[in-house]
C-alpha cells in the first residue's frame, strides 16, 4: 500500500501558507518518519492523508483508507470504546442476530466477522485494557489509555497503510515496548510523526519537512543525524573558505583606497608644479577617479554579497547544530541529604499507591522516577516537594529551592512578552542588549521580542525556559522534570537533552523517554510499583 502526494499546498484561512507544493512517495511496506521543527506542519500533513484536513491545492492518493492515530486525544471524549474502536455497528449486529433478529443489515454489518467480541477481548488484553467496559466514555481514560485504544484497533483491523502522530507520548515504558514490537512485526507500510528518538530508529526512511519542502533520507533516525553532522561539516568549511575570501576582497578594497589617494597626491602636486597643463592634467584626474571609483565599488558589491552568503551559512548551520544553552547549577555540596523517606504510602480513594517506599536523595543525586502509567510519579514529586503529606511512614527533608519544567512548561508566563519573561528571571543583572543577545542565539529573531508567550509551541517554550533558567543567579537546588519531553520536536529535544547533560546539580526527572534518559546521565532510580 503506497502513498502519493503531488503538488500538495495547504493555506491558513488567513492567508499564510503552510506549506507548498509538497511532493512525496510512499513505497508499499516502507516505514518512514516525519520529522521538522515545531510548526512546519508535520500534525497537519498527517491529518490531510488521513481526510481530516482538506489541502487548499495537489492531490493525495492511496488505495486504502488509512488508520490515523492522533496525538490530541480529547476530541474524542464523547466516543464509547467501542466507537473509537470502530466495532459498534458489528457488536450491535451481533447481539441483535444472537437475539434472533433476521434483519439483512444487521448481516451486512457484522460481515461475517462472527468472533468479533473474541478478537475485540484479545485485542483490549494486550494493550492492558481488560478491565474496561466498551460502553466507557474515552473522556474518563487517561491519555496513555486512549492511545492504547486506537492502537487496539490497529490489532483489530490490521490495515496496510498507518499513521501515526507521537503514538508514544503518553505510554509507560511497558506500553512503548509493545509499540516497538508492533511496528517491527506489521509489514504495513507507516508515516509517523515523533521525537521519540527509539521509535524513530526503527524506521527504515527519514522524511525532513521543511519550508523548502520533504527532503528525503534513506535511512532511519540515527543515519539522519549523520548526514546532517557531514552537512554541518560542510557548512563549516565553506563559512571558512568565504571568511577567507572576504578578508582577501576587502583587503584588495582597500589596497585600490589607497593606490587612489597616491594617484590624488600625485596630480595635486603635478598640477601645482605647471608640469603639465591644467585642462589635460583634469581630464586625466576626472578619468582616474572614475575608474577607480568603478573598481572600488565592484569590490565593495563583492564584499556586501559575500557577507550576505556568510550570514545565510550561519543561519543554516544554526539550524543543524544543537543549541548550547547552560543551567547554572546551585552551590550545595555534595551528598548532603535533601530528602528522607521510610516506608511512605498515600492512597488515593483508599487505594494505596506504593509498597512500604524508601528512598534517598542526596545533592548532585540524578534520579529517574520510574513506574507505569498511574503509578503515583507526580504524586510522589508532589510530597518530596512538600505539596502532599504522605499518609504512613516517614518522610523529612531539608530546606531546599527547586524549579520544576513539565511538559507544558508552565514556568512560562502566556501575558508576559517573550523579551519580558526572560526578563522577569535576569536576578544575574545582565544589560538589555546582553539578553537580546541571548535570544536571538536561541532562534528568537528581534522581530519576536514583543510577542507574547501564550502563542509559543512547546520547542519554543523550552527554549524559553532554559534562557530564564541561564540568566537568574539563583539557581536551584534540584531541577525537576515531569515528562518535559512530550511537546518537542526532535531538535528541540535535542537541544534540551544537552543543556540537562551539561547541568552539574540534583536533578529529578520522571519520562517514559527510554532515549532521553539514557541522554542525560542518570546515577539513580526509584521505581513504584
Amino acid at each position: 500500500m503506497s502513498i502519493t502526494i503531488k503538488s500538495l499546498s495547504y493555506i491558513h484561512p488567513d492567508n499564510e501558507a503552510l506549506f507548498l507544493d509538497l511532493n512525496l512517495n510512499l513505497n508499499s511496506g516502507e516505514k518512514a518518519a516525519l520529522v521538522g521543527i515545531n510548526g512546519v506542519g508535520k500534525s497537519t500533513l498527517l491529518q490531510m492523508i488521513a481526510g481530516n484536513i482538506r489541502p487548499t491545492s495537489g492531490e493525495i492518493s492511496f488505495n486504502e483508507k488509512p488508520w490515523y492515530v492522533p496525538q490530541h486525544l480529547g476530541e474524542y471524549d464523547k466516543l464509547t470504546i467501542a466507537n473509537a474502536l470502530r466495532v459498534d455497528k458489528k457488536l450491535v449486529a451481533l447481539r441483535a442476530i444472537l437475539d434472533g433478529s433476521a434483519e439483512t443489515q444487521y448481516f451486512t454489518d457484522l460481515d461475517d466477522d462472527w468472533e468479533i467480541e473474541k478478537k475485540v477481548e484479545t485485542a483490549l488484553q494486550k494493550w492492558g485494557l481488560e478491565n474496561f467496559s466498551l460502553d466507557e466514555k474515552m473522556g474518563n481514560l487517561s491519555g496513555g489509555q486512549k492511545t492504547k485504544v486506537f492502537l487496539a484497533a490497529l490489532d483489530l483491523h490490521d490495515p496496510e497503510l498507518i499513521l501515526l502522530d507521537e503514538p508514544s507520548n503518553h505510554l509507560d515504558a511497558r506500553s512503548r515496548k509493545k509499540l516497538y514490537n508492533f511496528i517491527l512485526q506489521r509489514k504495513a507500510t507507516m508515516l509517523v510523526v515523533s521525537h521519540d528518538k527509539l521509535l524513530l530508529n526503527l524506521m527504515n526512511k527519514t522524511l525532513e519537512l521543511s519550508k523548502k519542502g520533504i527532503a528525503v533520507f534513506g535511512g532511519n533516525f540515527e543515519f539522519y543525524q549523520q548526514q546532517k553532522e557531514e552537512k554541518v561539516n560542510a557548512l563549516q568549511a565553506q563559512l571558512s573558505e568565504q571568511a577567507k575570501t572576504l578578508k582577501q576582497t576587502e583587503k584588495k578594497a582597500r589596497e585600490v583606497a589607497y593606490k587612489r589617494q597616491l594617484q590624488e597626491s600625485r596630480g595635486k602636486s603635478a598640477g601645482q608644479g605647471n608640469s603639465m597643463p591644467r585642462i589635460i592634467a583634469g581630464g586625466l584626474k576626472s578619468k582616474s577617479e572614475r575608474s577607480t571609483a568603478k573598481i572600488i565599488d565592484a569590490h565593495h558589491d563583492k564584499i556586501s554579497g559575500l557577507a550576505e552568503t556568510m550570514r545565510e551559512t550561519k543561519s543554516q548551520i544554526l539550524q543543524y547544530q544543537v543549541l548550547k544553552i547552560n543551567i547554572a547549577a546551585s552551590d550545595l555540596h555534595p551528598g548532603k541529604v535533601l530528602a528522607e523517606a521510610e516506608n511512605i504510602n498515600f492512597a488515593y480513594r483508599s487505594k494505596p499507591l506504593w509498597n512500604n517506599l524508601s528512598f534517598q536523595i542526596r545533592s548532585g543525586d540524578r534520579v529517574h522516577i520510574e513506574g507505569e502509567n498511574g503509578a503515583g510519579k507526580t504524586t510522589l514529586l508532589k510530597i518530596i516537594t512538600q505539596q502532599l503529606q504522605a499518609l504512613e511512614g516517614h518522610f523529612s527533608s531539608a530546606d531546599f529551592s527547586y524549579l520544576y519544567l513539565d511538559q507544558d512548561y508552565t514556568l512560562i508566563d502566556p501575558e508576559l512578552t517573550i523579551y519580558d519573561q526572560v526578563q522577569y528571571f535576569n536576578t544575574g543583572g545582565l544589560q538589555e542588549h546582553e539578553i537580546k543577545a541571548l535570544l536571538i542565539y536561541s532562534q528568537f529573531d528581534a522581530a519576536s521580542f514583543d510577542r507574547k508567550c501564550d502563542g509559543l509551541s512547546g520547542g519554543e517554550k523550552m527554549k524559553l525556559s532554559l534562557c530564564c533558567l541561564s540568566v537568574s543567579n539563583r539557581a536551584p537546588d534540584i531541577l525537576i522534570l515531569d515528562e518535559p519531553t512530550n511537546n518537542l520536536d526532535v531538535q528541540s529535544l535535542e537541544i534540551l537533552s544537552s543543556a540537562i547533560k551539561e547541568f552539574e546539580g540534583t536533578l529529578l526527572v520522571i519520562s517514559h523517554d527510554g532515549y532521553f534518559i539514557n541522554e542525560i546521565g542518570i546515577n539513580k532510580r526509584i521505581t513504584l510499583s
